[in-house]
């Protein structure tokens, strides 16, 4: 199932640049915000998920819901005013390697 879940994941970051690219004209920014593995009830309870989990992301811990909702306020904000087609990757180093 990799395949089908890598296939829409690029689809949506080409989504989100032809989008950019066709309301950039009108001020309208679109953006992506690509998250890792974040400590949520959709990841499960069980410690062996975690265990197995976190020696794979070189931050050495799993992300916050939080950290994502910051990400997003920046993005939506004016601080962000010259971004637009962007992946923001926020995954704490997981896909550098």
């Amino acid at each position: 199932m990799m395949g089908v879940y890598s296939a829409a994941k690029a689809g949506v970051i080409a989504l989100t640049k032809c989008a950019a690219l066709d309301y950039a004209k009108q001020g309208l920014r679109v953006n992506a915000v690509c998250p890792g593995v974040i400590d949520t009830p959709f990841l499960g309870t069980g410690e062996d998920i975690v265990a197995k989990i976190t020696p794979t992301i070189p931050m050495s811990r799993l992300g916050t819901s939080e950290e994502i909702a910051n990400a997003v306020l920046w993005l939506s904000s004016d601080q962000s005013s010259y971004m637009t087609g962007h992946a923001m990757v926020i995954d704490g180093g997981f896909t550098i390697p």
